[in-house]
């Protein structure tokens, strides 16, 4: 009666670990990046026992009960869902980010909620952790923003333009407006006059009234031709250095019959006044996007992604965290689309946990406890039986 009474009681504490399992899932059900786990249950050792009489005609073996292992994690990707948040992020695929907390250790996260501490780092929300970019060198670094708060000025090197100059005119044409911006990143406002002198057009540019520089643009064809296409002048902005300046008439300029209106213009040029940092943003790749009041764009970092070659190789630590059991097991590297898979900026990776498993989980756990309660029940009765006749 007593063995009988300790499997049940094998029972009851098996089949409770079981349910704070259970327990611990569907109270993580919406918890970012969270994997539900199952438990392992194994039966116990056995005992050969003979049959009466002193003649054995075979032997059978008695179970002593229930035991549990460890819990065996589900690492299936969980749903995606938007934020609106550009520093919330998700791996579409196997890669976990890559973490270094404050003292030091490296530690692996599916949830991908950050943002940028006063001091410009990339961290994570919840613990402050530093978001890992790859060095190159098999090492880590963080991604700050230090370097990047602005955006330097460019000074105008080219002046593209666009349009038809048109043949049959005789007309002097001017294209007004024309900005342009020196090495510290005043803009210049500058203007260009065609007058044609046969088939060819004589050019000038100038600032106000002074003649900045000149020269001549031949068609054949109505194409510009090689040799003219481009023109170099030296333009000096007052108390700035000289600015070489290339008129590009190379792509998109014409000259064809077509009354005496020119629709020559400024297509675009390739300077600009320095900026703030306006906006930091991920890619797909995982690298940081910086944006700046001056409508430029420049690429920091790149984010580390880690993956493992099997489940025993993560252990869970909590702060939907994960630490490397086996080091060896894993492998650094950046989202690529197909190992690591791809990041995607503004949403969250929900909790996997299947909500209607879990609940069919807990029917069999509660039927199982209530079964071994029995057992223990009624040993404890036929023990009591037992005492009684013995009194008697």
């Amino acid at each position: 009666m007593l063995d009988t009474i300790y499997v049940g009681m094998s029972g009851l504490m098996s089949y409770s670990n079981g349910l704070r399992v259970i327990a611990n899932n569907t109270a993580n059900l919406n918890t970012p990046g969270f994997k539900g786990s199952s438990l392992q249950f194994a039966d116990m050792f056995y005992s050969n026992s003979e049959s009466s009489g002193g003649q054995t005609f075979g032997q059978g073996q008695v179970g002593y009960g229930v035991t549990t292992y460890a819990t065996s994690m589900n690492f299936k990707q969980g749903e995606l869902r938007k934020t609106g948040n550009d520093l919330d992020l998700a791996v579409d695929g196997t890669g976990f980010f890559v973490l270094r907390n404050a003292e030091g250790q490296i530690q692996y996260t599916r949830a991908g909620q950050f943002e940028f501490s006063p001091q410009g780092v990339l961290v994570n929300r919840s613990d402050g952790s530093e978001v890992m970019s790859s060095d190159g060198a098999g090492g880590f670094t963080n991604i700050s923003l230090d370097q990047f708060r602005t955006n330097d000025a460019k000074a105008t090197q080219t002046l593209s333009f666009q349009g038809n100059l048109p043949s049959t005119t005789t007309n002097a044409q001017t294209v007004s407006n024309i900005k342009v911006y020196d090495a510290s990143g005043a803009d210049h406002t500058l203007t260009l006059s065609a007058t044609r002198t046969g088939t060819n057009w004589a050019l000038k540019l100038m600032d106000g009234t002074t003649t900045v520089g000149s020269g001549t643009l031949e068609f054949a064809d109505g194409k510009p031709t090689d040799a003219t296409a481009k023109i170099s002048i030296t333009y000096k902005p007052t108390g700035q250095p000289d600015m070489p300046l290339v008129l590009d008439f190379s792509g998109e300029v014409r000259s064809f019959a077509s009354g005496d209106v020119s629709t020559l213009a400024l297509s675009k040029q390739d300077g600009y006044t320095a900026g703030s940092l306006s906006a930091a943003t991920i890619d797909g790749t995982g690298t940081l996007v910086l944006s700046y009041t001056n409508q430029q764009t420049v690429k920091g970092g790149q984010i580390a992604l880690a993956r493992f070659d099997s489940a025993d190789a993560a252990i869970a630590v909590g702060d939907n965290q994960f630490q490397a059991r086996d080091p060896s097991a894993w492998h650094i590297g950046v989202a690529d689309g197909k190992t690591f898979g791809v990041i995607r900026s503004g949403e969250i990776e929900l909790s996997n946990v299947d909500l209607s498993q879990q609940f069919s989980d807990l029917v069999i756990m509660q039927r199982g406890y209530q079964a071994s309660s029995q057992v223990v029940t009624t040993a404890n009765e036929m023990l009591q039986q037992l005492f009684q006749m013995k009194s008697k």
